[in-house]
């Protein structure tokens, strides 16, 4: 997979801290914004991140070019409904040749690897045979995508755009940088956290599962029992 941190709101530390601070400051915005410092901006949001007012951080989003994912993954992702999503169409994009994820799981088995390759390529054979098929029969070449597409598996390759305002990211790292996650989302989620701690250490310095922000693992009996350490900073 590729992770392209495309576009997101400029300064985005020092507009939380002015959003945040337009709740308990008498003067103008203007004013706030113009003698605010980045100083005083970090204090600010290190304050309210401990309080739990995360309310200004949906003033500020991040978009990502999201490239090679399964459509497995994407139906993973795309579960986090606080978010705007443009996904490549199976219906005007045909899927001659391919690509597929491989789990890790069954690339490190001869076997396992030997039956799902054969599957893939049977499938993919199909596929070419149908579009050609429904073409013959006077369908037109959307037509014949937006049906043929059926047979297409779960592990079939796509790229999305996702747009996601601050805090809904802070959500989406606790639930998908967790060790219970897929490995797939997971790769994905550090991924993209990695890309938001360089424009905005301080919002994102904390994010990650719950078990490595003090509130505790969620999981209940199914923790894992493993901090994900390494995502401290």
């Amino acid at each position: 997979m590729k992770i392209t941190l495309l576009e997101h709101t400029p300064n985005p530390e020092k507009l939380v801290a002015v959003a945040a601070k337009t709740c308990y400051s008498p003067d103008d915005i203007g004013d706030i914004h113009q003698h605010l410092t980045d100083s005083v901006a970090t204090k600010f949001i290190e304050k309210l991140m401990k309080l739990g007012h995360e309310s200004p951080l949906e003033h500020c989003v991040f978009t990502f070019g999201v490239d090679g994912i399964s459509r497995a993954c994407s139906h993973q992702l795309v579960r986090h409904r606080m978010a705007s999503y443009s996904q490549k169409s199976q219906r005007y994009v045909g899927e001659n040749d391919y690509d597929a994820v491989y789990p890790p799981s069954i690339i490190e088995n001869n076997e396992l690897y030997w039956l799902y390759d054969n599957a893939l390529e049977a499938i993919g054979e199909t596929y070419d045979r149908l579009q050609k098929g429904l073409i013959e029969l006077g369908r037109t070449k959307e037509q014949a995508c937006e049906d043929a597409r059926y047979i297409l598996p779960n592990c079939c390759t796509t790229n999305i755009a996702v747009t996601m305002n601050a805090r809904e990211l802070l959500h989406f790292f606790s639930q998908r940088c967790c060790m219970r996650a897929q490995w797939e989302i997971r790769e994905l989620a550090d991924q993209m956290l990695t890309e938001c701690r360089k424009v905005a250490p301080i919002l994102f310095k904390n994010a990650g599962p719950d078990c490595i922000t003090g509130k505790g693992c969620g999981e209940g009996k199914m923790s894992c029992g493993k901090p994900r350490k390494e995502l401290l900073v």
